[in-house]
Formats: C-alpha cells, structure tokens, sequence
C-alpha cells in the first residue's frame, strides 16, 4: 500500500505566494505520510491576464515554486509530481510545463502539454492557450516512481484518447492528470472521462485539480479524484480549494484488474 497526496489549490496571480503555499503542501503531505504529492496545473501562476501574468513568467532556474519544491522534496523525503508551471524556454517561447521530482530534489523528468485549450464554451468563456504557450510533441513517463511508471498528461490532453492509448502501451502503472478544469467541462466531462482513462490504462489516474474562484476571475471545478484500474473513485476532493487530500492506493489492484480483463494484452492495431 502506498500513501499519495494531492493538492487542491486555488492558485492566485502572486508567485512567491503560490511558492509558500506549494511548500506548505508539501510539508503537510510529509507530515501525513505520503510517498508522492501531486499537484495542479499552473501550481505556480494562474493569470488570464497575459500582460501581467509575463513578467512572472521566467526559466526554470529562476522560478520560485520549481525551486521552493525541489527543496520541499529534499527536506520532507517526498516525491513530488508538479502538476505544471509556466516556463519561459531560452529562444523566448513559454511552455506548460509538468516536472517530476525525486526525493533527493532531482528533477527526472519534464513533460509540455501536447494539447493546446483553443476553445469556445461561449459566454465569454473562451480559451486560446496556443496564442500564448507553445505545444509538446514527446509522450513522457518516469519509472521508479511511488506509484510504479507514472505517465505524465496536463488536463486537455485528458479529451484524447491517442495519447493514453500510448500510455497503455508503454504499462504505465498511473497517469497524473493535473487540470484548471472550467466549471462548465467539468459539470459535464470530468468525472466520466477520468474514469474511461483509469479502465482504459488498467491505470490509477491521479488528478490533482484547481478549485475555486481565482484572483483573476476565473472560477475552476476542484473535484481532484483518485481512480483506480477498475474505474473506482478512491478520493473525490469536492470542490473547495486549499485543501491537501490523502489516498492509500494498492499497487496490486494493477495486476489484479489486468488478469481479470486483459484488455492491453488484447489490443490490436486498427488499420484505416
């Protein structure tokens, strides 16, 4: 059995805040006894507002929340999964970037959102994070995790299958999904999407969400889930932010649930 956490935040437009409250998650997370601390998309900045939000914006040695976690993961013996950040990359481009940080602090692994949210929900609800962020193009999972092969997605990308059908194929024992879901989407899509992920993979999907109404107007549906391979809900963390969340999950429910409905051993390719 193994102890994750995950936190649901309701991140603000200030990023040295946003380092301390990460921080502070992180030392809850260890002082609960987990293995793992997941985190939310744009745990370090959450601004709509591009000509405010770009100063903050910065490489990763400059960014306060990287760091604050890297040495929140030395100092409490913690895995971290941050769900992402705004990166600005050397030739000026920005990424949404997730990281994956080891107990000694280390960085093993580096993730860009492949799915850009170009969207119109209507109402004045309209999204086009390509106009700011540049894509991904590399599936990445890390083995050696607390929870075995994490596979590593950023929210949008929730709504493709290709991208976890890949997962599948390279036996990713979990996938983070760290989101900002609109409450709108999430009404309708979250719960039932994260579950088809879960049952897909034969994977636990961790979720680690935003929640809450934001400083820069934005409202976010939280709802962080812990699924398992079968496709049960372990933790729902409803929808208030600023909270850390606990779950103890069974990695032998993995092997379990491939035996008894071997679906990835069953896969064949499907030609147009």
């Amino acid at each position: 059995m193994v102890r994750i956490a995950l936190l649901q935040a309701t991140t603000g437009i200030d990023p040295a805040r946003n380092a301390d409250l990460l921080a502070h998650a992180a030392e809850r997370a260890g002082e609960g006894g987990a293995a793992m601390l997941f985190t939310p998309e744009m745990s370090g900045l959450l601004d709509r507002d591009r000509a405010r939000a770009a100063p903050h914006i910065v490489s990763e040695g400059g960014n306060a929340a990287l760091s604050a976690m890297q040495q929140a993961a030395r100092e409490h013996g913690l895995w971290i999964a941050l769900g992402s950040l705004a990166i600005r990359n050397e030739d000026g481009s920005l990424a949404n970037r997730s990281f994956v940080i080891d107990s000694r602090g280390e960085i093993v692994a580096r993730y860009d959102k492949i799915h850009m949210f170009d969207v119109a929900l209507g109402g004045g609800d309209d999204w086009q994070e390509s106009a700011a962020y540049r894509a991904g193009s590399d599936i990445v999972t890390v083995a050696g995790t607390p929870v075995g092969r994490l596979g590593l997605t950023i929210c949008y990308d929730l709504r493709f299958p290709a991208l976890f059908e890949a997962l599948g194929r390279e036996s990713c024992d979990a996938i983070a999904i760290p989101a900002a879901f609109t409450v709108p989407t999430g009404r309708a899509h979250w719960h039932i999407l994260q579950r088809a992920r879960a049952i897909e993979a034969s994977a636990f999907v961790i979720a680690a969400a935003q929640a809450g109404r934001h400083e820069d107007g934005r409202e976010t549906f939280g709802h962080s889930l812990v699924v398992d391979p079968w496709g049960e809900v372990l933790l729902d963390m409803g929808s208030a932010g600023g909270q850390v969340g606990f779950c103890d999950i069974d990695l032998a429910r993995i092997a379990e649930v491939r035996t008894r409905l071997p679906s990835l051993a069953n896969r064949r390719p499907i030609r147009p």
